[in-house]
């Protein structure tokens, strides 16, 4: 690990302000990251080339990370984070390389903010962004209808087709990953089947929502397994033989 960090030092450490940020979406008001070796926080760095351990310590006025590299008097500061954020600029080259490089805490505690890997990362979902909206608009108002109902609930029986176009384009550019995921769900239908016959009470969920049954004379048509969503459940039972008999009778109903 000490001869990547170097080779890193050497052939690619670029001289530029660096953001580092708390891991875990963590964002105190401040945090205080160790910034020398203690017996609660170990700040050694194994230095493959050499061959032993080296103590860290972050001194403000010495050019090294490394105690056995710093001379005469040091200045010792804290290295603190404000709202799980942390601006390194390039002047303080000794900080940075501390803590991009050696300390043990990074990629734990802490990571650096990578611009190239963000790039990629919205790239990426600007690019969902836009299939999810393709893929919203090409779909008819029943298939709409049919998602949103999953989402929304009963409201969508309200809604004029623009209401339905335009929030399913909301929900496409919101949550792309979703949408997509939905738009292809082959039970996504099924499942707003269900919960329409069961706002139209042609059938009823349990309280415990643990059965559905005829809402007419509370016979039970199925029991929803264990930790599953009740409509998701009831979708893949309609496509059973004793299923698709009771979505016919349902269909009838509706007709």
């Amino acid at each position: 690990m000490a001869t990547k960090a170097k080779e890193k030092t050497k052939n690619t450490w670029e001289i530029k302000d660096r953001r580092y940020y708390l891991a875990n979406n963590q964002s105190p008001l401040t945090m205080t990251l160790a910034s020398k070796h203690s017996g609660m926080h170990p700040m050694m760095y194994f230095d493959e080339e050499l061959g032993y351990e080296r103590e860290l310590r972050y001194a403000t006025n010495q050019v090294s990370p490394f105690v056995d590299e710093q001379k005469g008097p040091v200045t010792l500061a804290h290295i603190m984070f404000r709202q799980g954020v942390l601006m390194v600029p390039k002047n303080k080259q000794n900080l940075q390389k501390l803590l991009s490089l050696y300390h043990p805490q990074r990629g734990i505690t802490f990571k650096e903010q990578d611009e190239v890997a963000n790039a990629v990362n919205e790239l990426d979902n600007i690019q969902i962004e836009i299939e999810a909206l393709n893929l919203a608009n090409t779909l008819d108002v029943d298939h709409a209808e049919a998602i949103l109902r999953t989402e929304l609930g009963s409201v969508v029986s309200k809604m004029s087709t623009k209401e339905l176009k335009r929030d399913l384009m909301l929900l496409a550019k919101s949550n792309p990953p979703l949408f997509i995921s939905l738009a292809h769900d082959e039970n996504v239908e099924l499942r707003s089947f269900g919960i329409k016959a069961a706002e139209a009470g042609i059938i009823k969920l349990s309280s415990d929502q643990k059965t559905f049954a005829w809402a007419a004379n509370g016979k039970k048509l199925m029991t929803v397994p264990f930790d599953e969503h009740p409509y998701s459940a009831l979708a893949s039972w309609f496509k059973t033989d004793e299923g698709m008999l009771v979505y016919k009778s349902i269909e009838k109903k509706f007709s």
